[in-house]
């Protein structure tokens, strides 16, 4: 069903690149390779066929998710930077307890981010 191949943007080549592998021990979700192998497929826009619909839905939702991604990134990078300014004044052990916690909650803060900002 589709008609060639398409590039990848480069968020969505950032988002790829930022994923973790996955351990498949019951083959049920995708990793990077199998949405590498969807976001570069294009289809026929003007097709009536109801399986073309379906698979630029899916397609679709994968570039979201891995556009998404990418905002996990900056919340863990924004976890990290904050404990360095917010205790500026204090010495490198005091800055580094809060560190694991803080990207944390930024890595959750992000992807909330993320999945609003892109829909």
């Amino acid at each position: 069903f589709n008609v060639g191949k398409q590039k990848l943007s480069w968020m969505q080549a950032l988002g790829l690149m930022g994923m973790a592998p996955t351990l498949h021990l019951a083959y049920n979700r995708n990793d990077t390779k199998d949405m590498r192998a969807v976001l570069t497929k294009k289809y026929d826009a003007m097709s009536a066929n109801p399986i073309v619909e379906i698979l630029m839905t899916r397609q679709e939702s994968i570039r979201k998710q891995v556009v998404a991604h990418n905002f996990m990134w900056v919340g863990v990078a924004v976890g990290v930077a904050l404990p360095f300014w917010s205790f500026r004044k204090y010495d490198w052990k005091a800055k580094a307890i809060p560190i694991p916690f803080i990207a944390y909650g930024g890595a959750w803060g992000g992807g909330i981010v993320g999945g609003i900002a892109i829909g």
